[in-house]
């Protein structure tokens, strides 16, 4: 069976289950916000149709200079992208033929755009469960490398790993001349972040990758930007096409950098159903990812391949992520976003009432 690659478009998982798609469903697979974009969006959505009749700025000036601004950078630090996916293309057409490290699991679109312009793909793989950071090998694997991908905060777990982990790795980089591309598409979810960032101006080995479209709920948009030295910017610009950023896209990322306030209630909406969801899977005995974030990954002990849970749970209309594409967990573990409160407890029953019937087959 040929499993669909991304969440979020759950019909594509009912067709290759071949299962009818509920009418009532809510769909747990993809981690946007559930809030929904930022209030300021909706109120002065009806602005952005003038923008649909002109050619977008294809520098992206003045979102870029609120980037710089925000992130204590200079313009020329960064890069806009249309969506993280955009990005994560260009860097892997920038590393073409060369070997890479993936830290595994992780999210597939590094592999895939590695693989796609001809490079040797590594895997460090971290242990399931707790998914702690070791060194392992990894130090052997960098001396014969030329990037290093790390998701952090992670997909799928929701681990964050420390910001002392990560100056631990950039040094080793750094020392053996590899490219260390952290993809932070979530850190925005995380009430203490240790900014990254200023280590762009230290070192010229170091590439992060952001998101706007998790937090500020538009990934039919599509905004991202990547920020680095000057030096990597222009190489990766070189290989982007013109108007590759809309015009919606560009001015709704201006107005979301104005939304503070938003992102805090996010955080605290997420921690509150977080610790709420966390105490309900403990109580019913179900193993969960320490996640720091806004989704997790869920596991009934009492099965090695979820697939019973997962197929019930599609059945009742709850729609988690599955994970046969992430390397180390391959169906052993379910993704879940964390929704609002409503639509959490709707799960929360769904899975009580999953126990109930895995009783009567086991």
């Amino acid at each position: 069976m040929k499993w669909p690659q991304h969440g979020s478009n759950p019909q594509y998982l009912f067709d290759a289950l071949e299962l009818p798609l509920p009418e009532q469903r809510i769909d747990f697979s993809a981690n946007i916000n559930p809030q929904g974009p930022p209030p300021i969006l909706k109120e002065n959505w009806s602005q952005l149709f003038a923008a649909v009749t002109d050619y977008p700025d294809p520098k992206g000036k003045e979102l870029k200079e609120k980037l710089a601004e925000k992130e204590g950078l200079h313009t020329d630090q960064i890069l806009l992208g249309n969506g993280g996916a955009e990005i994560i293309s260009l860097v892997g057409r920038f590393l073409s033929g060369r070997r890479v490290v993936i830290v595994q699991p992780a999210f597939s679109e590094y592999e895939a755009a590695c693989r796609v312009n001809g490079c040797n793909v590594d895997y460090h793989q971290l242990v399931p469960d707790r998914w702690e950071w070791r060194d392992l090998d990894l130090s052997n694997k960098l001396g014969r490398s030329d990037a290093l991908f790390l998701c952090n905060p992670n997909n799928p777990t929701g681990v964050c790993y420390p910001k002392s982990v990560v100056a631990g790795l950039l040094k080793e980089c750094e020392e053996n001349e590899c490219f260390l591309v952290i993809d932070e598409a979530f850190y925005d979810f995380l009430p203490d972040y240790d900014s990254l960032v200023p280590f762009i101006n230290e070192n010229p080995h170091l590439l992060i990758i952001r998101s706007m479209t998790k937090m500020f709920a538009i990934p039919g948009l599509r905004l991202g930007y990547l920020v680095g030295a000057p030096s990597m910017i222009r190489k990766l610009e070189a290989l982007q096409p013109h108007w590759s950023i809309n015009a919606l896209a560009l001015q709704a990322g201006e107005w979301c950098l104005e939304s503070e306030s938003f992102v805090r209630e996010t955080r605290e909406l997420i921690e509150r159903e977080r610790t709420r969801l966390f105490a309900f899977y403990q109580e019913k005995g179900f193993l969960v990812s320490p996640s720091s974030v806004n989704f997790y990954l869920l596991k009934d002990p009492s099965l090695k391949d979820q697939l019973p849970f997962f197929r019930f749970l599609l059945e009742k209309g709850m729609i988690p992520r599955h994970t046969m594409n992430f390397p180390g967990v391959e169906g052993g573990w379910l993704r879940f976003a964390i929704k609002g409160s409503r639509e959490n407890s709707i799960l929360m029953e769904a899975i009580a009432e999953w126990q109930n019937h895995r009783r009567s087959f086991l």
